[in-house]
């Protein structure tokens, strides 16, 4: 079974930082693209970064300049360095895996960790 485990949410001033990790684990096959998106009440989940294995990266516009997404393929984990944090980055931040699992052929699937509170105070 594949889990996406999140960590390194929190309350943090405007102006500070965090950085989040997601580890995949379980019966997999490849990881393909992995990701972070977030969630604001109120809002439609929307797409923070993504990268692709070979390291293409891919950022929302509010974000460009401010969070680096990165991944090392040999721990299955990915991470969002978030700097120059505003209050408008809070939102509950979903790690999401689009990948093969072990054993059940060469079909792709997207898995979502369970999410993770950062909360920018101003």
């Amino acid at each position: 079974q594949v889990q996406l485990v999140e960590s390194g949410g929190g309350l943090v001033q405007a102006g500070g930082s965090l950085r989040l990790s997601c580890a995949a684990s379980g019966s997999i096959f490849s990881i393909n693209a992995m990701g972070w998106y977030r969630q604001a009440p109120g809002n439609q989940r929307e797409l923070v970064a993504s990268i692709t294995r070979d390291s293409t990266t891919l950022y929302a516009d509010s974000v460009k300049g401010r969070f680096t997404i990165s991944r090392e393929n040999a721990k299955k984990t990915v991470y969002l360095q978030m700097d120059s944090l505003k209050p408008e980055d809070t939102a509950v931040y979903y790690c999401n895996a689009n990948l093969i699992p072990a054993n059940l052929g060469t079909r792709r699937y997207d898995y979502w960790g369970q999410g993770t509170q950062v909360t920018v105070s101003s």
